[in-house]
């Protein structure tokens, strides 16, 4: 079994509170809004009426328009900095990234996609080539991070190259859970019956990044040379 280790943070102030508050009011405006009409139909000024804020308010939690419905990569890339710095000792941060992605299944967390209301998200991202090509830019900003993460690692990967591997095959498994995920629920199946097959495949998944890292990561056997006829 894989494992992972949460560190406790401290609980944010009131003025943080407030902040967060304002985000999520934004935030969830924007959703209904984008879900119900679609996102190229609405613009920011609608969306800061909704959440009874300043269209500079909005861009101020929100610089891009985009990031109004995938509002989730900053938390993202926390929750994969948690599982990778503080994941337990002899745990590799592939094994964390797999304990990571059990997790947020397990909560039903968002970006899980695990829930029955996930359809109308996903299918208002399907419909905008804005919102696709930010979901791609937010895919690479996410391995680069993780990249970097795994290159703080001592000994074992001390090369750029086997990190960003390393990370290429952490994302790869990430998104094909994801997306096996997202098609069965955009097809009409229940969300239980999802999650009941989640976990078996990502241990199936992640199995078998972590075999092809091992491949990759051990080194060859020194070439004998062309043989003489």
């Amino acid at each position: 079994m894989v494992g992972i280790v949460f560190r406790m943070e401290s609980q944010p102030s009131l003025r943080e509170r407030k902040k967060q508050q304002t985000r999520l009011r934004i935030s969830e405006a924007a959703t209904a809004l984008f879900i119900a009409r679609g996102f190229d139909e609405v613009s920011v000024a609608e969306v800061a009426e909704a959440a009874e804020v300043s269209k500079m308010t909005v861009f101020n939690y929100f610089p891009r328009k985009e990031e109004l419905l995938l509002d989730r990569v900053p938390e993202a890339i926390e929750l994969v900095t948690t599982a990778i710095r503080g994941r337990a000792p002899g745990r590799s941060p592939l094994d964390a990234l797999h304990a990571l992605v059990l997790d947020l299944a397990e909560r039903r967390h968002p970006l899980s996609g695990i829930g029955d209301t996930m359809p109308a998200f996903w299918r208002t991202v399907l419909d905008s080539p804005a919102l696709r090509a930010y979901a791609r830019e937010a895919l690479e900003q996410l391995e680069d991070h993780l990249a970097r993460l795994i290159a703080e690692e001592p000994g074992r990967l001390p090369g750029e190259e086997e990190a960003r591997f390393a990370a290429a095959l952490g994302m790869t498994a990430c998104r094909t859970v994801f997306t096996a995920t997202a098609r069965r629920i955009l097809a009409g199946e229940p969300a239980d019956a999802v999650a009941a097959d989640h976990r078996a495949f990502t241990d199936r998944v992640f199995a078998a990044v972590a075999r092809a890292f091992a491949e990759f990561a051990e080194p060859a056997e020194p070439s004998a040379g062309p043989q003489e006829s």
